[in-house]
């Protein structure tokens, strides 16, 4: 029996539901694989970002588990702490 999907009428876009998701090791020089819709990380910590706009952000105390609305483009390695990050897409 094929797999049900509630969503299947729903467009791909900022409001739809996550579709899929990557591992990020974050990384000074290189840009992530894609940019993401939002991000989590497993192991609490800061995290330094490089937003879609280009505006570099360093976000201090994020919690394991929650998901984070950022239009990331690269994860910094120098400022970031937390570990188990996640791009989602």
């Amino acid at each position: 029996m094929p797999i049900f999907d509630n969503f299947q009428d729903y467009n791909v876009g900022l409001t739809g539901p996550i579709c899929g998701g990557f591992d990020i090791s974050p990384d000074d020089d290189s840009d992530l694989v894609q940019v993401t819709r939002a991000f989590m990380v497993s192991g609490a910590g800061d995290v330094s970002v490089v937003l879609k706009s280009g505006a570099t952000l360093n976000l201090p105390g994020l919690t394991s588990g929650v998901l984070y609305p950022f239009r990331v483009c690269k994860i910094r390695a120098t400022g970031t702490t937390a570990t188990g990050i996640v791009g989602l897409v």
